[in-house]
């Protein structure tokens, strides 16, 4: 609840208000407790007074219970009981401005991104690779940038694997080792991700995070509200878009020191989600946003079951912080209790593990940093009901606030422009086509040299068979001027052998 320039969260038994200063809510905040604790009222109150201070949030709905603050709240025994309890005279039921998304588009304004805008760091996380995988993937993107190839959606990145892939040898020694297993590992984890509802994140046209900073004609802050449902799904979807986001607005908002009250604030449900498995130099760079998105008038707000699932570096930077109370059946959970009641600075009125403990629902310790930026001693209290309707919006109420959205139509049907793919595409096609040409030449030069290697045969043959038959004539010809020869001789032999013979007889007859 909005109240005298201050968000107004709880108050205790002795009526004392517990509120976020507004020029401390870029210190940033936590919010944590068992399921069934209280955390969504807790942050649906926040999200409500931040909106009345003329304050944008965005938030994401993982159970789908948070799309009633657009319609007025209903007045219920409980609240009655509980604004009775708290001393609240003048408690307003109401709505409040709100914006649906959705990345899947189904839900609210579709969000999306290109590839190039993700860059090869945050890809890596959704698609689950190692080191050396993420070291492939870097490159492929850095070959895409040196080429002026733009990675819009996943088809892009597809084809620009395959490419890089089938002609890794070009680039190795320019860009470092690329493995084929690396590639296909890559391609794999890609088609995962698509199927997950991925390929309807990347494309264009791109968010405009300045979208998120809007008020309405009352000057009230827009509440963003992703629908997350199925999104929740996807664990590693989730909080990659979660880290997305956080990466955007660090880049995309001017830094513009400390202000009267945030720009936007964010609030991250399920925020262990979003360190689980994280790398020690990630963590690092995360952490060194936390610390400087403040100056960029951006408050974050962290909500997890457990203190404990937000790491050391990350929880020293959340001056405002709200604690449900924890279960604690084990001696790892009494350990978790004891590390929530540390952090806060102590009451010496109670002890603060013990509070911790007999929480009840919808009561909290609550800090709030001071007017000097340190934190409050921790106090137990009771959390304000929120202003607008609990629960779900039927699918017509919804559709009723998306269609009167400033936003309709800006992002509703997805963009092809020429990007790697077309490029690519192009390239391939023209490279199939030379090589195709230039086969059929090799080919049409193979079959010409096939042909002259036969005529030259031909040619051959005819002079070996020319030159048989010359030979066989030649030697037909001097058979037969030796057996004329042969005839001659063997005549004049006979003849001589007849006179010889003749003349003998003759010598007897007449000797």
């Amino acid at each position: 609840m909005y109240l005298n320039n201050k968000i107004l969260v709880g108050k205790t038994k002795n009526n004392e208000e517990l509120s976020i200063l507004l020029d401390k809510a870029n210190r940033h905040g936590l919010i944590t407790g068992a399921s069934g604790s209280g955390k969504t009222i807790t942050l649906k109150v926040m999200a409500e007074s931040f909106s009345d201070a003329g304050v944008p949030v965005f938030l994401a709905d993982v159970k789908g219970d948070l799309g009633g603050t657009a319609q007025i709240g209903e007045e219920s025994e409980n609240i009655t009981s509980r604004l009775e309890a708290l001393k609240i005279k003048d408690f307003e039921y109401k709505s409040f401005p709100v914006r649906f998304w959705d990345i899947f588009g189904q839900y609210g304004h579709p969000i999306r991104t290109s590839l190039d805008s993700v860059g090869p760091e945050i890809l890596s996380m959704m698609l689950g690779l190692s080191e050396a995988q993420e070291g492939v993937l870097a490159i492929v993107y850095k070959i895409a940038q040196d080429n002026g190839w733009k990675l819009d959606d996943t088809k892009d990145l597809r084809l620009l694997l395959q490419y890089v892939g089938d002609n890794k040898n070009d680039f190795i020694t320019k860009y470092g080792n690329i493995t084929t297993q690396s590639v296909g590992v890559i391609q794999r984890c890609l088609l995962t991700l698509e199927n997950q509802g991925a390929d309807k994140f990347f494309g264009q046209p791109e968010l405009d995070i300045n979208d998120f900073v809007s008020l309405d004609t009352n000057g009230k802050g827009t509440i963003n509200i992703l629908h997350a449902v199925e999104l929740f799904q996807s664990p590693d979807l989730y909080a990659s878009f979660l880290l997305w986001l956080l990466t955007s607005l660090f880049n995309k908002m001017p830094e513009v020191g400390d202000l009267d009250k945030p720009k936007i604030v964010f609030f991250f449900d399920e925020a262990h989600l979003l360190f689980n498995g994280m790398p020690t130099y990630r963590l690092k760079q995360i952490t060194q946003v936390v610390k400087l998105i403040r100056s960029r008038g951006i408050g974050l707000y962290f909500i997890s079951q457990s203190p404990t699932d937000i790491p050391d570096e990350v929880i020293a930077q959340l001056g405002n912080r709200v604690q449900h109370t924890l279960r604690a059946y084990t001696p790892n959970e009494l350990r978790t209790v004891k590390v929530a009641a540390d952090a806060f600075r102590t009451n010496p009125k109670f002890d603060t593990k013990e509070a911790i403990l007999a929480l009840g629902t919808g009561e909290a310790l609550i800090s709030f940093q001071n007017a000097n930026g340190e934190p409050e001693v921790v106090e137990k209290a009771t959390i304000l009901p929120p202003q607008s309707k609990m629960g779900t919006l039927d699918d017509i109420s919804r559709n009723k606030v998306i269609n009167s959205s400033s936003l309709i139509g800006k992002y509703d049907e997805q963009i092809e422009r020429d990007s790697a793919y077309e490029e690519l595409d192009k390239m391939i096609k023209e490279k199939i086509a030379a090589e195709e040409e230039e086969r059929k030449a090799m080919e049409e030069a193979k079959e010409a040299e096939k042909a002259a290697k036969a005529a030259e045969k031909d040619k051959k043959e005819a002079e070996r068979e020319a030159e048989k038959k010359k030979r066989e004539a030649e030697k037909a010809k001097k058979n037969s001027i030796q057996y004329k020869l042969g005839k001659k001789v063997a005549n004049k032999t006979a003849d001589k052998l007849i006179n010889k013979g003749l003349n003998t007889i003759f010598k007897n007859i007449f000797k």
